[in-house]
Order: C-alpha cells, then sequence, then structure tokens
C-alpha cells in the first residue's frame, strides 16, 4: 500500500467515524426562503466500480458515510464513489436550484433525481465527456433541478476520476449560482488577463534586448496560464469542448511545462553558474527530469502521470525555494527578490498539491492557494525585472499599467454601452428583445403553463411628440413608465425577472409608445379585479406641467399556447388583438383570428412580388453616402421599391420580411444585384470614388449561393467597390455558418458593413469576429443627438468603440444639418440620410451628382 493509499485510508476512517454520532440523525438539506442553503452528503466507496443505480439503493444504510460540511477529499484514486443527499424546499414558493460538485477535473458524473422512489431525471456529465450538452454553462459539474413548495427530492451521484476525487458539494438557489458564478469568473478572467499581460510584456522584452531570461519568464507565466485555465476547466469550456481527451493531456502537459521554464528562468535570472556549481548543477538535473516528464505526458495514463506530477512538483519547488536563499548569501541583489517571490509561490503548490493528493482538505485556501501564490509570485518577479532594468524599466512598468487602465476603461464603455442597446435610452425600460428572451425562457420552463401577453399602446403620442417639446415629450413617457412599474409591481400575476445587474424587470418597452408584460394566466383565475383597477389608472390622464394629458391608451392580448407558442408571434397577436379591440376605455382586445386582417391580404404579396420581378416592374433607388473627412460623396445604398397595381406603394418593411420568410428573397438579391450594377455602369464610371451598398438578408447569408451570384458579377465592377450589408440581427442568426459565408466574400475582395447597428440584441464578441470594415449606427440612436444628452454618450461610444475595433462608421437617418455638423465634430466617418438626399432612381440621379459634385 502507498503512502498515499494509506493516508488516505486513515482519512476515510477518521470521517467514518466522525460520523457514526450523527449518522442516524441525518436529514435533508433544507431551502428556507432566505438562509444560505447548508451542504451536506453520505458517500460509499465502489472498489471495482461495476455497481449500477439498483445495486445502490439496495445498500443497507449502515455502509453510507456522513460528510457534515458537504467538503470531502479522498486524494488520487480510481475507485468509484456514490455521493446521496436530499434537498427539500420548506418555503412556499417553487424554487429553482443548482447542484454543484464545485471541482472540475472529475472524469465521469452521473446524476439521478428521485422524487420519492420514482427516478424522474439522470444527467451524465464530467471532462471525459464532451462539454455539451451540460445544463449550465460553467466548468464544474452541475445539476438544475425543480422543487415545488414543500417538495424533496434525493440525488444519488456517481463519481469517477483518474485524478484526485475532491467532492465539494454545494446546493444553490439558481438566481444566487449565477451571481456567484459571474463574480467568480470576473476574478478568474482579471487574473488571467494580468497574467496574459506579463506574458505579453516580457515577449517584447525579448524580442527588443533578445536575453533569454524574459523568454524563459514569459514561457514560465504561459506555463501557470495553462495549467490553472485546464485545472479550472476554461479551457475545455471555451478553446475545446468537443476534445475531452485535448482537456486531460492539456493539464497534463502544462504541469512539466511550467516547470521546466521555470527552473531555466532561475537558473538565468540568479546566474547559478557563476557563484554555485552544485546548485547549478541540481538545477540541471531538474531541467533534464522536466524535460523527460513532459515527453512522458503525451504518452502516460492520465492517474499515473497526475502523481508523478504532484510528487516531482515538492522536489521541484523545494530546490527552487533553496536557490533564493543560497544566491543571497552569496551577496547578489537577484536572490532577495526571488526568495520573497518564490516563498508565497511554494506554499500554495505545496497546499494545492496536498490537497490533490488527500492530505489537506478541501476549502478557500487550497483551493486557491496556488493562484494567490502564483500571482504574488508573478509580480514580485516583474518588480524585480524592473529593478534589473532600472529607471527605462519602471517607465515600462507604467505602461503596462496604462494599457491595464485603458483595457477596464474599454470594457467598461462597451459594458454601458450593451447596456443601452438592450434598454429604451429615455425610460430605461428593457426593449422587445429582453422582452421576447424573457417570454421563450419562461416557455421553456414551464411549456405546460397557461400565459398572457399583454401590450399596451399610448396613441397619442405622435400627436403629443408634435404639441410638446421633445424635453417635455420624454418627460411624459419617463411619467408613464414609472406608472405602469409601480402599477404592475401590486399584481402578484405579473411574471418578473432579475438581470445580471440585479434589477427587477416587470414591463418592458416594446417601441417608443407600446408597452409589454408576461402574466401567468393561471393565477388570474377569474379574477380581474386588480387588473382592471390598473387600467382605469392607466387611462386616465396625466399631469405635465399643469396640464391634463388624454393618453387615450389602447390595450391588447394573446394567450399561450392558444394564440402562438413562441414569443414573436405571442406578441405579434396581442397587436393585433390590440387594432381590434373596442373603442370602449380600458377595453381590451383578445386576439382572434377571425378578426386577424393581416393573414389573407398577405398570402398574396409574394407571388405579386415574384411577378413584379419576373416583369422588372420593381425599382432601384439609391441614397448617397457623405464622407464627413473630405466632405466628398463617396457611396451608394442600392434601395428596392416597388409599386404594386392594387396597393400602391408598399414599403420594404412590409414585403421584405415576408420575402426572407417565404424563400423570395434570394430571387429579390439576384434581381438587385443585376440591375444596379447595370444601371450603375456608367455612373462608376464617371466618378471612379464611389462604392455601391447592397443589402443581404440572412438567408442569403447561409444559402450557399451568393458567392456564386457575385462572381460573375466582379467582371464589370472592381471587388473593392462592392459592399454587403446586413443588419447585425441577420449576423446572429446563424454565427457559424454566417461568419464562414463572410468570410469567404471577404476573400474575393468584397467590403462587409454592419447596418442597424445598435438596435438588435447581439453578441459583441461575435461581431468584432466578422471581417467586417464598417458599421452603420441605426437612426433611432441619432435621431435626438442634439437634444439628449444620454443619446450623445452613446452614440460617442459607439464611434470610439468602433474606431478602436478598426471600423468605419456611417451614420444613417441624417435629417437636418445640425445633427450633420455634431456628428462630424464627434468624429463620425460618413453620413447619409434625407439632410443629404432622399433615395433617387437613376437618371434623379445622375442629375444629383452632377449638380453637387462640388457642393459639399
Amino acid at each position: 500500500m502507498t503512502l498515499s493509499h494509506a493516508f488516505r485510508f486513515v482519512l476515510v476512517f477518521i470521517i467514518w467515524c466522525g460520523s457514526q454520532p450523527v449518522l442516524a440523525e441525518t436529514g435533508p438539506i433544507t431551502v428556507t426562503r432566505s438562509l444560505p442553503v447548508e451542504a451536506h452528503f453520505e458517500y460509499l466507496v465502489d472498489p471495482e466500480g461495476t455497481a449500477d443505480l439498483e445495486e445502490v439503493l439496495k445498500l443497507p444504510e449502515h455502509q453510507w458515510q456522513l460528510v457534515e460540511n458537504g467538503n470531502a477529499t479522498f486524494g488520487i484514486s480510481d475507485e468509484s464513489y456514490w455521493l446521496r443527499f436530499s434537498v427539500r424546499n420548506e418555503t412556499d414558493y417553487r424554487r429553482d436550484l443548482i447542484a454543484e460538485l464545485a471541482y472540475p477535473l472529475l472524469d465521469d458524473v452521473v446524476f439521478h433525481v428521485f422524487s420519492g422512489e420514482e427516478r424522474i431525471d439522470t444527467f451524465a456529465t464530467g471532462d471525459t465527456r464532451p462539454f455539451e450538452p451540460r445544463q449550465v454553462d460553467h466548468p464544474n459539474m452541475l445539476l438544475r433541478f425543480v422543487l415545488a413548495s414543500h417538495e424533496t427530492k434525493t440525488i444519488y451521484v456517481r463519481v469517477r476520476t483518474d485524478g484526485s476525487m475532491i467532492l465539494p458539494l454545494k446546493v444553490w438557489r439558481e438566481n444566487q449560482f449565477f451571481e456567484a458564478a459571474a463574480k467568480e469568473q470576473k476574478l478568474h478572467f482579471f487574473f488571467f488577463g494580468c497574467l496574459t499581460i506579463i506574458i505579453m510584456i516580457n515577449m517584447a522584452i525579448f524580442l527588443k534586448l533578445w536575453e533569454r531570461l524574459y523568454l524563459f519568464y514569459a514561457l514560465a507565466i504561459a506555463g501557470y496560464l495553462l495549467f490553472f485555465i485546464s485545472m479550472r476547466g476554461y479551457g475545455f469550456q471555451h478553446d475545446y469542448p468537443q476534445s475531452p481527451v485535448l482537456h486531460g493531456r492539456a493539464l497534463l502537459l502544462s504541469m512539466p511545462f511550467l516547470a521546466l521554464f521555470s527552473v531555466l528562468f532561475c537558473r538565468e535570472f540568479l546566474k547559478t553558474k557563476t557563484h554555485s556549481p552544485r546548485l547549478d548543477f541540481a538545477l540541471k538535473a531538474m531541467i533534464c527530469f522536466e524535460v523527460v516528464n513532459l515527453l512522458a505526458a503525451f504518452f502516460m495514463s492520465y492517474n499515473v502521470a497526475v502523481k508523478l506530477s504532484a510528487l516531482s512538483s515538492f522536489v521541484f519547488f523545494s530546490l527552487l525555494f533553496v536557490a533564493g536563499p543560497i544566491t543571497w548569501a552569496a551577496g547578489l541583489r537577484a536572490g532577495m527578490f526571488f526568495t520573497i517571490a518564490w516563498t508565497p509561490l511554494t506554499v500554495g503548490v505545496l497546499a494545492t498539491a496536498g490537497r490533490s493528493m488527500g492530505f489537506f482538505p478541501e476549502n478557500f485556501l487550497t483551493q486557491y492557494a496556488m493562484q494567490i501564490g502564483s500571482g504574488l509570485e508573478a509580480f514580485i518577479l516583474t518588480l524585480a525585472l524592473a529593478d534589473r532594468l532600472h529607471r527605462e524599466r519602471e517607465d515600462k512598468i507604467e505602461a503596462q499599467a496604462d494599457r491595464l487602465r485603458m483595457e477596464i476603461s474599454r470594457h467598461e464603455a462597451q459594458t454601458k454601452l450593451t447596456d443601452a442597446m438592450m434598454h429604451d435610452p429615455v425610460t430605461r425600460l428593457p426593449n422587445r428583445n429582453r422582452f421576447e428572451w424573457v417570454i421563450n425562457q419562461q416557455l421553456r420552463l414551464n411549456p405546460e403553463g397557461h400565459y398572457m401577453v399583454g401590450v399596451a399602446r399610448v396613441t397619442r403620442m405622435e400627436e403629443i411628440n408634435r404639441t410638446l417639446d421633445l424635453a417635455r415629450s420624454e418627460r411624459l413617457i419617463q411619467d408613464i413608465a414609472l406608472q405602469m412599474k409601480s402599477l404592475a409591481g401590486k399584481l402578484p400575476y405579473v411574471q418578473s425577472v432579475r438581470d445580471d445587474m440585479g434589477r427587477i424587470e416587470r414591463v418592458y418597452q416594446i417601441s417608443g409608445d407600446t408597452f409589454g408584460l408576461l402574466l401567468d394566466a393561471g393565477k388570474v383565475g377569474d379574477n380581474f379585479e386588480g387588473l382592471e383597477l390598473a387600467l382605469r389608472q392607466l387611462s386616465e390622464p396625466v399631469l405635465l406641467d399643469n396640464l391634463a394629458i388624454e393618453l387615450h391608451p389602447k390595450f391588447g392580448a394573446a394567450t399561450y399556447p392558444m394564440h402562438g407558442d413562441h414569443a414573436a408571434m405571442l406578441i405579434r397577436n396581442a397587436h393585433v388583438g390590440m387594432e381590434i379591440a373596442p373603442r370602449d376605455k380600458r377595453a381590451v382586445g383578445f386576439y382572434s383570428r377571425n378578426y386577424d386582417i393581416y393573414s389573407e391580404s398577405r398570402l398574396t404579396l409574394m407571388s405579386d412580388l415574384r411577378e413584379a420581378l419576373h416583369n422588372s416592374t420593381t425599382a432601384i433607388h439609391y441614397q448617397p453616402k457623405l464622407c464627413l473627412i473630405n466632405d466628398e460623396i463617396v457611396g451608394l445604398e442600392a434601395l428596392i421599391r416597388w409599386h404594386h397595381p392594387e396597393r400602391g406603394w408598399v414599403f420594404p418593411v412590409d414585403f421584405i420580411p415576408l420575402a426572407e420568410d417565404t424563400g423570395v428573397i434570394t430571387q429579390l438579391t439576384r434581381w438587385v444585384f443585376e440591375n444596379s450594377i447595370r444601371e450603375l455602369d456608367s455612373i462608376l464610371t464617371d466618378y471612379p470614388q464611389l462604392e455601391i451598398s447592397i443589402n443581404i438578408s440572412a438567408r442569403d447569408l447561409v444559402s450557399g449561393d451568393l458567392r456564386e451570384l457575385i462572381e460573375p458579377m466582379l467582371a464589370r465592377i472592381e471587388p473593392g467597390r462592392l459592399t454587403l450589408e446586413l443588419t447585425e440581427t441577420a449576423a446572429m442568426e446563424d454565427p457559424e455558418k454566417g461568419l464562414i459565408a463572410l468570410k469567404a466574400l471577404a476573400d474575393l475582395g468584397l467590403k462587409v458593413s454592419i447596418d442597424d447597428f445598435g438596435s438588435g440584441y447581439s453578441s459583441l464578441s461575435y461581431l468584432k469576429r466578422l471581417p467586417a470594415t464598417e458599421i452603420k449606427l441605426d437612426r433611432s440612436l441619432i435621431t435626438d443627438i442634439c437634444t439628449s444628452e444620454s443619446s450623445r454618450v452613446i452614440v460617442a461610444t459607439a464611434i470610439n468603440m468602433a474606431h478602436g475595433l478598426g471600423y468605419r462608421l456611417v451614420a444613417e437617418g441624417v435629417e437636418n444639418e445640425e445633427t450633420g455638423r455634431l456628428l462630424k465634430t464627434m468624429g463620425c466617418d460618413r453620413l447619409q440620410g434625407f439632410w443629404l438626399c432622399h433615395p433617387l432612381p437613376v437618371e434623379k440621379l445622375k442629375l444629383w451628382l452632377a449638380e453637387h459634385r462640388s457642393a459639399f
């Protein structure tokens, strides 16, 4: 029996003995309304790893051992462990809970959930399985489950791993878990960011000075970074989620890698060859051993490699721990810095290795000791290298701090911009995208429920805006929003959610004058008294500066599942219901298919559009773009126009979404490309600085036919003069396919522009991966920048962010000279809008261009 097995046997025996007096009284983990959830569990060991759930259920109670504090460490083990715990909801409300084994390096974890004697769920995870599908996007082993009021569920967990058997169990309220996970993740990634900056700085110094010392130090820190990313499971989560084998090897390789380059750095930094030949020989021997260890990590089994690395770390860190004092005693200043730096890291490594081998318990200090120690070591040695470089190196450290502050400022600016994109700039209410997400999330969580989507529209808002000045109109809509939030807070059946910043959301602003909310119809029953009272108050005149303003609100509603099975359909049908509402105040119009006037008429619209495209009765108008840097017309955007013989002018917003849904959009896109390039042939020859922009949809992007359509046309137009515009919503519809298609088009030399930026709810981390050169700021962010300070801040932030990411920024929807001049002073690159020119057919465009050749 090895020492680790003997120690683990003693540890298990002590835990078993200590748990006997309370074993008979083991009760469920209780979830109360406010107290923290204290976790505990029982376990048993399956040495052969062959027992299944049915066999475990039949085992006698005395074989289960209690771990009172919920944390257990059994060292490096290849045996299987079974855990058992019950959770009871002591509150009067349903609780969404998460059970967490807070150690990401467990190979195979299977959760079995029982309600009484019935198994209701089984979920398998572990780092030898692909990361997806996990119930929660998190490196630890997590199980989501729901407890009704006063309900108890029992959970059995089978755990097997070839590495350290560390079992810290926690039971969370779901919202508290995500809050804690977000905070922990921020700390981890801040730490990783600091290590990355240290690596970059030392690599830059190495490339400038060509001193091996800085290369060794950078690679040693890179080893720590790889080790912690692998140890915490972030590499598996984000970089190679479908490759568990690669995840395991990354951890094994990181340990000898960081040891090898740490010893190389130590030997170079302390100059042991000049003052201590014996120490130098020992370091060279350690280097040889770590090279062999690194190569062996490719081939050895995981269990053997982990044991070898854990044991060698004691020798490695002990050797480097004494290297500093020996050098310090020899009179070298570097020895003092190295001794001070290596002490906390050595303590941290010993604590981490002891935890992995089962010598130390699982707690905050043993869990983060090496991370804290390595952070201190990196900081102190960075100061030592600064001392080595004297005054000029101190300047570089200050530059590093400045860059870090810039990154923090940029992150804060991006956070504010993202928050602004999710909320109305005037009322600060969450917008339609957030509303749809909340509805869909609720329907997924409770598909058997009965819900009602309600909308309320202030019908006189347009008239009020024209009558009052903008500032007073904003105050009015803010007062309405506050009133709706207050009334909704008094209705228990209005669904509420808490966002990432802890704010309670009940009311959503679907558009400038329209609000929405989600009601649990099952809780309403036949008691509409509270709702009727709220509608009566909303229908009352609102006082603003001693003016009693009639709002004439209209109300509409649609129910799930009767009127739709997803958010977009429910909101749409609630709007239709609002339009057919009775004229009586406070009357709510419920959606009815019998009164839906839109469906039948729109069915024929696409067949008419196909015929119009075939007969070329559609037309293209072109809207110029002005460069604010040199005041020249630099581009044209091609816009489709359709005059229907019976309906008259059909707006693009009415037929383009239908064209996308029915597939007609591909035919429409082909028609626009062919006709716009043909019509503009002579104009592009006379005006060589002009570029042409053509809009494409998400369906065009992923169809696979777009490149085949465009390539033949490049014989008539230079690729660099053709820009493809797509909205940020279209770019996010199928991110992976869209990114591949866009890169293929960019390889042809085409430019890509992100249209309507700021109107959607998209991922900035994805948008910056697109091969785009231009961002078009949505007109909703431009409209009131001359009168609204918040709008100016958002636009300025967007401009700075775009320039920082290397994009050109175009403002669309500019309708007056004051806005245009203000955008120019703010650093905007280009603009388009009615102030410059309305969209024109090609013949009128030629005259306009000739007339305005030098007007700007």
